[in-house]
């Protein structure tokens, strides 16, 4: 199979990038967004601006990434942990059931040695906003959500058959082509 291909075996447990997607085989895992330093710095960097709970800073990495990303709470609150351990951060009062974090002095010092990793990883929060902000207008979700809808629907019917499902696919990878073509 051609690299450039649109058709991929999804039962094969492994994944394929395809430019910026990456079309995952049974068992495969999305690509992390940010690595454990990255994520550890991003987090470093949000609690030095102000104290912050855990879920605060899912939403606002979440936020920062116009709704492209948002870490998962089992990413999050081991880092947090971590974070803690290494005396970087600390807890501070407590929003109600809610843990607050504040950066230590150790942190800013760690914040300052590695700040040209700790922007780069900023960078790659804003890089993940603008791309969304490119990729997601709101014609093509629009034109998108017609397209699920109609291949729902015609998928859907009483006797379709496998000649009927080759065509349709056939049908989306055309235009997935001229796509990538304009």
């Amino acid at each position: 199979m051609r690299h450039n291909d649109r058709q991929y075996h999804r039962d094969e447990g492994h994944s394929e990038r395809q430019g910026s997607r990456v079309i995952r085989g049974r068992g495969g895992r999305r690509p992390r967004v940010l690595d454990g330093g990255q994520l550890r710095l991003v987090l470093l960097t949000l609690i030095s601006q102000r104290e912050r709970h855990g879920y605060d800073l899912i939403r606002e990495i979440e936020g920062q990434t116009g709704g492209a990303y948002a870490p998962s709470p089992g990413v999050v609150y081991p880092t947090l942990t971590l974070l803690l351990e290494m005396d970087l951060i600390s807890e501070g009062e407590t929003d109600g059931p809610k843990k607050l974090f504040e950066i230590t002095d150790a942190g800013r010092a760690h914040l300052e040695e590695l700040a040209s990793d700790a922007s780069a990883a900023m960078s790659r929060i804003a890089a993940i906003a603008e791309r969304q902000s490119r990729l997601e207008p709101a014609p093509i979700r629009r034109a998108m959500e017609n397209l699920k809808t109609a291949l729902n629907d015609k998928l859907a019917e009483s006797g379709t058959d496998k000649k009927t499902v080759l065509a349709v696919a056939g049908l989306v990878d055309e235009a997935a082509s001229k796509i990538e073509r304009l």
